[in-house]
């Protein structure tokens, strides 16, 4: 099982009918996924929480610009007082999981430190908790039609606008979103 790659790397787009309030109209992230469950960050929820109230809270000088001001994601409905840092990695940190070439997920204070002094990766996106799933939960959601999956995209996890995400990932599949019936169903 050591070559299982399940959805790693892929954006979970969620379906309209997808009920659930936590994951309406998300794109997530699957940062692992292997035989005993899946880890996820949404991309596209932006809190009312900014980068500056984070290095406040860690005692960490503010930057000059616009980064204190950047958005906070909530990540999912798990563990939200935790802080996941998604980036490219180009740069070596305490406890980084690579994703892919493009994408790095890091959870250690010394990013936040980087990112505040200005030596932090050129692009990043903070989110406190994630989304979970155990062993087969994510695999009986794809068969529900839940979610569609798309290799996920640098560009729409670092770049594209937090609002614009949810259409924009699902065209990454050649699908309009909009045109998708919000009534679940099989055919």
């Amino acid at each position: 099982m050591t070559d299982f790659q399940g959805l790693t790397n892929q954006l979970l787009i969620a379906m309209p009918a997808l009920g659930d309030p936590n994951f309406h109209h998300t794109v997530t992230l699957v940062v692992e996924h292997n035989a005993d469950g899946a880890l996820g960050i949404v991309i596209n929820r932006p809190l009312t929480v900014k980068m500056g109230e984070i290095f406040e809270q860690l005692d960490l000088a503010e930057p000059a610009g616009k980064v204190s001001q950047r958005a906070v994601l909530s990540g999912g409905p798990v563990q939200q007082e935790r802080g996941f840092v998604l980036h490219h990695p180009t740069q070596k940190w305490e406890s980084t999981l690579q994703v892919s070439d493009e994408i790095g997920v890091t959870t250690s204070r010394d990013i936040l430190s980087a990112i505040a002094s200005g030596d932090g990766p050129q692009e990043s996106i903070v989110a406190l908790g994630y989304a979970g799933w155990t062993a087969g939960q994510l695999e009986a959601e794809m068969q529900a039609n839940a979610w569609l999956s798309a290799p996920a995209s640098g560009e729409i996890v670092f770049t594209t606008p937090f609002k614009n995400r949810w259409h924009a990932a699902a065209r990454l599949v050649g699908v309009d979103i909009d045109r998708i019936s919000p009534e679940a169903g099989h055919a």
